[in-house]
């Protein structure tokens, strides 16, 4: 019989813990504090990608903790913000840290509250603070962040937070003029007003991940973005663009940046391109 994976101070109990800090490469020790929720958090978004593949697929994205530990763990995937949260909140209360899921709403500034359930994020309360934690934003946020007013660098990103004035709060990223944000609140999710909002991610013709393939990862102070056939790599004073021209590259994209290995994805270039096409005529 082969031995289980071990882990600087894992009590045998924790096995997929186990196989998740092999994942991203952690190798601290698992202890409810500051420094490993950092390191946790650095790690975790420099190695898993956000992907909404499974989506563009007409696949269903995992659900329980089991099928999304299968997806992002073993067998090395990416995910949105339910699967990647999802993942990091259970890895969190295993470790034995006080984290809350909670419901959030993406552009909630601009759209109304119609947006609530289209993110999840989580809250830590550690050391007499509550800190924001979101490793499925894609990727933006380089560590938690104290729930107060503030901003940060999080080169290649400005984040902050600030108070919304009428209960939420607001988080935004930024790295022109225009912030890309989401609304919440502290109260913990309604699990169906997320699973409803998921559902429609994945079904509905208007949802943007039913539309376009959108794939993000950071390397550091190094932010990378397809979006169907354009990719976009951001670093601190600049970025760099181009347009893909065939499935291939596609491919070698994902698996050479992205790390992902996912030859099916080969099948979604002709909607791809009719998308693209859609979106710049001129182009």
């Amino acid at each position: 019989m082969t031995a289980p994976p071990t882990h600087p101070q894992l009590q045998p109990m924790s096995l997929s813990l186990a196989a998740y800090f092999d994942r991203i490469g952690f190798t601290g020790a698992p202890v409810a504090d500051r420094t490993t929720l950092d390191a946790l958090c650095r790690a975790h978004i420099n190695t898993i990608p956000f992907e909404n593949i499974d989506v563009q697929l007409g696949r269903k994205t995992a659900r329980t903790q089991a099928e999304i530990h299968d997806k992002l763990v073993i067998r090395q995937r990416g995910g949105w913000c339910y699967e990647q949260n999802g993942l990091m909140g259970w890895v969190l209360a295993e470790i034995g840290f006080d984290v809350t899921p909670l419901c959030a709403g993406v552009l909630r500034d601009k759209l109304g509250d119609g947006q609530f359930g289209n993110h999840l994020c989580l809250r830590v309360r550690l050391d007499g603070q509550d800190l924001l934690v979101d490793v499925g934003f894609g990727s933006s946020l380089m560590a938690p962040m104290v729930i107060a007013e503030g901003t940060r660098d999080d080169a290649p990103f400005t984040v902050g937070l600030s108070d919304s004035g009428d209960g939420y709060w607001r988080f935004w990223e930024m790295t022109g003029s225009d912030p890309f944000s989401f609304d919440f609140t502290a109260n913990p999710a309604d699990q169906s007003v997320l699973d409803a909002k998921r559902v429609w991610h994945e079904c509905d013709p208007d949802s943007n991940f039913v539309q376009n393939l959108v794939v993000r990862r950071r390397q550091d102070d190094r932010h990378h973005t397809l979006r169907g056939k354009v990719f976009t790599t951001l670093y601190p004073g600049g970025s760099d663009s181009c347009v893909l021209s065939n499935a291939d590259e596609l491919l070698d994209l994902l698996e050479g940046t992205f790390d992902l290995d996912v030859p099916e994805a080969a099948s979604l270039w002709p909607v791809i391109c009719a998308r693209h096409a859609a979106v710049f005529p001129d182009a």
